[in-house]
């Protein structure tokens, strides 16, 4: 007895166990140089570049921009899939990584490229987004499935997915702030997204490589032989994995949750040149709008860090909704206070980043890790059908409102009607479907269903 007393006596008092090493923490937040690149350039710049370089209608320019997704929606799981079943020397996730990255960037120089004019030079644009959503899946998949394998904590997978999210905000921020200057450097019009597309290519190779070396040779502290052998087995198949997931009301309250946040994520990248242009009338670039509402994900991390689950997102979900709402009175506020209401918006957006994908990795975890690359597959595909949806449906408001297309590389003079669609879809939209969002995660809290062996 007093043996035992002894022992648990030590285990109260031990220190607790080191978190993640440095190296590996900023190993795997780089990565998130690639998915920002890949959602903020084309997020702010496709839907524009289509309706004002290229004349593209509105309508069929959200329709080159939503397809890609869709095409990965049926790719993702099947990627995920196979990161599962891979064996290698350098594990099963990071061949992935670096050579879904390295393929992502060469598509993407290719997607701006700008060859031809017109329908024609859309058709081309199109193609080069599929092959750059394509590699995407292959790089994003294996990604975001890392962090349940590499820390075996709660607050370890914390911090992991905290610095992707801090990684986040300054590779928005750079490429977000950068791209329309580089535009202009390079004359505007083809020639200008020329330049954009060469600087997206070269940040996402650089993040390829980087999160590929800083996680070589990782291993979750404190990991036995029973977990290793766990993970190395073949797991069930897809269909039983499919199955269980579509059981797994947890789960898919957080992936329906992802899609629509997603998809109000979206409407606003895709909508902030539109509103710069016709409801601020260039007081304020695309480039100041981008940097208030990225800047928060830096200074405001900390602080959402010490919140949880599906409170914290809420609240932060509430900043988020506010600040949209706030944006419908743009035409009457001074600059200064349109840029405070963009700051107020990304502080909640900061927010539901990081419990977003603290959740997913919480309920990874939770789950048989054979099924890791499947659940985070299936999260990837909610993600990326979200914010496809949001330019899709902003597109479809701009085209409702008798939006002008223009062919010169600068925006047309629209009427009073297609400012307001301008305006309503910024502003509105997002709030509506982060309202939507609050009420899906509410069914999160129930227990995840069992992988069957």
């Amino acid at each position: 007895m007093a043996t035992t007393g002894t022992a648990r006596s030590r285990a109260a008092t031990a220190p607790p166990a080191p978190g993640p090493p440095a190296r590996l923490r900023f190993g795997y937040a780089s990565g998130s140089l690639v998915t920002a690149t890949f959602t903020t350039l084309p997020g702010l710049l496709l839907l524009p570049y289509l309706t004002d370089t290229l004349g593209v209608g509105a309508a069929l320019a959200g329709i080159i921009v939503f397809l890609p997704k869709a095409w990965d929606a049926l790719l993702n799981p099947l990627v995920g899939r196979a990161s599962d079943r891979t064996r290698t020397r350098w594990g099963n996730r990071r061949p992935y990584v670096l050579w879904g990255g390295l393929a992502m960037a060469a598509a993407f120089a290719l997607t701006f490229s700008g060859p031809l004019p017109g329908t024609a030079g859309a058709w081309f644009t199109a193609a080069g987004y599929l092959l750059t959503a394509t590699a995407f899946a292959f790089f994003q998949v294996p990604y975001v499935a890392m962090p349940a394998e590499l820390a075996v904590r709660d607050e370890d997978r914390t911090r992991l997915v905290g610095g992707r999210v801090t990684v986040i905000g300054i590779a928005a921020l750079l490429t977000g702030a950068a791209a329309p200057a580089l535009i202009d450097a390079g004359g505007g019009g083809l020639a200008g997204h020329r330049w954009v597309g060469a600087f997206g290519a070269v940040v996402i190779a650089v993040g390829a490589v980087w999160v590929f070396a800083g996680t070589g040779g990782a291993a979750p502290a404190g990991t036995g032989r029973a977990v290793r052998v766990r993970a190395a087995g073949s797991g069930p198949g897809l269909r039983r994995q499919f199955a269980a997931a579509r059981a797994d009301a947890a789960f898919r309250a957080l992936l329906w949750c992802a899609v629509v946040q997603s998809a109000a994520t979206g409407v606003l990248l895709a909508g902030a040149p539109y509103f710069a242009d016709h409801v601020l009338g260039g007081s304020a670039g695309v480039g100041a709008l981008v940097v208030a509402f990225v800047a928060p994900n830096l200074l405001t991390l900390p602080l959402w860090s010490r919140l949880r689950g599906r409170r914290g997102y809420a609240l932060a979900s509430a900043l988020f909704a506010a600040g949209c709402l706030l944006l419908c009175a743009a035409p009457v506020l001074p600059t200064a206070g349109v840029v405070a209401v963009m700051a107020l918006t990304g502080t909640g957006h900061a927010g539901q980043l990081l419990f977003l994908y603290a959740l997913l990795a919480r309920h990874i975890a939770r789950t048989d890790h054979r099924s890791a690359g499947v659940l985070s597959g299936l999260f990837t595909t909610g993600e990326g059908l979200g914010l496809a949806a949001g330019p899709f449906v902003y597109g479809l408001v701009l085209q409702l409102s008798g939006y002008a297309s223009s062919a010169t590389g600068r925006a047309a003079e629209q009427t009073a009607t297609a400012e307001l669609g301008v305006l309503a879809g910024f502003a509105v939209l997002p709030a509506l479907a982060t309202a939507a969002a609050v009420a899906l995660l509410r069914g999160y809290g129930r227990p995840p269903a069992p992988t069957d062996p």
